[in-house]
């Protein structure tokens, strides 16, 4: 399950222009130097936006102010929240699902955006969570081994350990692992399979005739979580309601479920749609494994980081020092800005940096300072937390066993 946010393709394909942006769960091409245009990804998808009337009730349901990733709209779509925010008024259970597909031994910054939402949605929901692991997913589309997928699966786990989950409230499985180990699973996935059409399933995913037999069968994988009886050692036969945060390339995946689940009798799963976390290159570079210096990863020292920021970041300044005191920088395109909106928490420092760089008064490379001071110590408390899980700990997350469903 790839809601890692990491596949910011927005190139022109072929050096050819496009009609419109791509987005699925492999290719995300922006037809724009803006990048994609999310209002209208909303029309596409049918989704609803995320808007003012929604954020008011969350903040009255939940007693508190909602997260800065609701407040600044990097997550701006949904599928029945209110459908679940209701649910915790009337103390009603429900559950969290997300996953991760492991494809590189690190992950990265924008690896971070889903699973720091969804432990502030555990905290303040005080809910289980289950993370699906797509190992055999990374398998199916990458130059992959199963047995590299799982090593890879293992030290991605220890990351989202380290991202501060409660162990009593939290189910982090493999594919290849958990699969054999609850029978549920696999009927879950035979009764969706039963459901949807090989031509349906090409027409939400672009398979063809060429595609390997795996990749047509993993979309009923990646749905079955959806259904609380996948996880019958911490739900038992109950069906329960489902909230997933993923970014938005990953909605067709839970189209097909919500199609499907009321013909199993399951209710349709909730959606929370992030946007994309871009290259430091900016909007119209790829965002890539291979290319190190596109992103910050979650092993870089502080050296490291510093050099990233000020050689790669694309700057939204001016050519001259003059030019930029004049007319000032555009934090529309600039990526320290943007990473900045995903990063500082404060609203009143952000919006001055906002204002500051925008009038001139602050110049790119105060502006990447500022980033650099921002990032350089999550990433080195997330080493610190990351250093401390022991074995036992690891086996404990991963391990099928009774979580806490609702106190």
């Amino acid at each position: 399950m790839a809601t890692d946010i990491e596949n910011v393709t927005q190139l022109h394909l072929d050096g050819n222009e496009i009609e419109d942006d791509i987005v699925d769960p492999w290719n995300v091409v922006g037809k724009s130097d803006d990048g994609i245009d999310y209002d209208k990804l909303i029309k596409r998808f049918g989704s609803r936006k995320i808007d003012k009337d929604l954020i008011d009730y969350f903040q009255e349901t939940i007693g508190q102010s909602v997260h800065h990733f609701l407040r600044r709209g990097i997550f701006f779509s949904h599928r029945d929240m209110y459908t679940i925010l209701t649910l915790h008024k009337e103390k009603k259970p429900f559950y969290l699902y997300t996953g991760r597909g492991p494809s590189s031994s690190s992950m990265h910054l924008g690896h971070l955006i889903p699973f720091i939402f969804c432990k502030w949605l555990q905290d303040v929901f005080n809910i289980p969570l289950v993370i699906q692991m797509t190992d055999d997913e990374k398998t199916l589309w990458k130059d992959l081994k199963v047995e590299e997928a799982q090593k890879l699966t293992i030290e991605n786990v220890k990351d989202i350990i380290a991202i501060g989950f409660d162990v009593n409230k939290t189910f982090i499985f493999s594919n290849f692992d958990y699969m054999g180990q609850a029978p549920e699973f696999y009927r879950n996935v035979v009764r969706i399979q039963k459901c949807v059409t090989f031509n349906q399933v090409k027409g939400i995913f672009g398979f063809t005739d060429g595609d390997v037999i795996g990749k047509i069968s993993f979309p009923a994988i990646q749905a079955a979580p959806c259904f609380s009886t996948t996880f019958p050692h911490i739900f038992g036969n109950k069906k329960l309601h489902c909230l997933i945060p993923c970014a938005i390339d990953q909605d067709p995946y839970f189209r097909m479920t919500r199609d499907v689940a009321p013909r199993l009798g399951f209710m349709k799963p909730a959606l929370i749609h992030s946007t994309f976390f871009p290259a430091l290159q900016g909007a119209r570079t790829k965002m890539s494994a291979s290319d190190p210096n596109s992103t910050i990863y979650l092993t870089d020292t502080p050296k490291q980081i510093k050099n990233k920021v000020n050689k790669h970041a694309f700057s939204g300044g001016q050519a001259s020092v003059e030019e930029h005191r004049e007319l000032g920088g555009n934090c529309d395109i600039d990526v320290s800005f943007k990473y900045l909106t995903f990063f500082l928490e404060d609203d009143n420092r952000l919006e001055q940096i906002r204002k500051d760089y925008t009038s001139g008064a602050l110049l790119t490379g105060e502006l990447k300072k500022i980033l650099i001071e921002t990032i350089t110590p999550i990433v080195q408390q997330h080493q610190e937390r990351r250093a401390k899980i022991t074995d036992e700990e690891l086996k404990l997350f991963m391990t099928p066993r009774k979580l806490i469903v609702q106190a």
